[in-house]
């Protein structure tokens, strides 16, 4: 018997594609939050995929429960951290950079 939330092949491949894009932000964030260099990444960059985010937000928030709101909450935060440590540690390498 199969459980009631995975009943079709669209929600098993959201499911499954949610679990492997949180995944591979996982190390991207640790690598950031160990090494503390950012320097790979554009301010401009960051800034603008959090405000992507924001509003498609105006988006997901109109869709039925489902992994996207798994997937976009994940997209969000890794994001919003990104861009919180690109501004908190920028000033802080050799050289300077920002």
């Amino acid at each position: 018997m199969t459980a009631p939330w995975v009943t079709s092949v669209p929600l098993l491949a959201g499911m499954v594609a949610t679990a492997l894009f949180v995944l591979s932000n996982l190390p991207m964030l640790a690598r950031a939050l160990r090494s503390k260099d950012l320097r790979s990444y554009s301010l401009t960059n960051l800034v603008m995929i959090n405000a992507g985010n924001a509003f498609y937000w105006l988006y997901v928030a109109n869709l039925p429960p489902g992994p996207i709101y798994v997937l976009h909450s994940v997209y969000t935060v890794a994001s919003a951290a990104m861009l919180l440590l690109y501004l908190r540690y920028r000033g802080r390498q050799p050289g300077g950079w920002g």
